[in-house]
């Protein structure tokens, strides 16, 4: 398989071929965001199809954060791993991630109103 033919071509057609488990261990990194999407993709939709007994609104908002999660943390988890990759191939030192900040503030948030709308209830 050659550079050319790899995808995508914005990591695959700069710098040199990485130690291999550099490579795997920025998959399995990737992976595990997807894994951590869907956990909250599932956590949302648990949290309104439930029907607790909560204030509707708050629930609902708190279920639409993790949802909103969920679909955004694939989205930057592949914008991630491409970084991280083309970092190891052009043996730069590797960028950081927002995904700890954002997952760690949709937690508060989500939690501060199913807090909220416990005590409303």
């Amino acid at each position: 398989m050659t550079e050319h033919s790899r995808f995508p071509h914005a990591v695959y057609g700069c710098g040199t071929e990485p130690d291999a488990r550099f490579s795997l261990a920025n998959e399995r990194t990737f992976l595990a965001w997807i894994r951590t999407a869907l956990a909250f993709l599932a956590g949302g939709v648990a949290l309104e199809m439930l029907g607790l007994d909560l204030h509707a609104g708050l629930r609902l908002t708190a279920s639409i954060v993790l949802v909103a999660t969920g679909v955004v943390t694939p989205l930057l988890a592949w914008f991630g791993w491409a970084r991280a990759e083309r970092s190891l191939r052009l043996a730069e030192p590797l960028p950081s991630s927002p995904m700890g900040a954002l997952l760690g503030l949709a937690v508060v948030v989500a939690g501060l109103l199913l807090l909220l709308a416990v005590l409303l209830r």
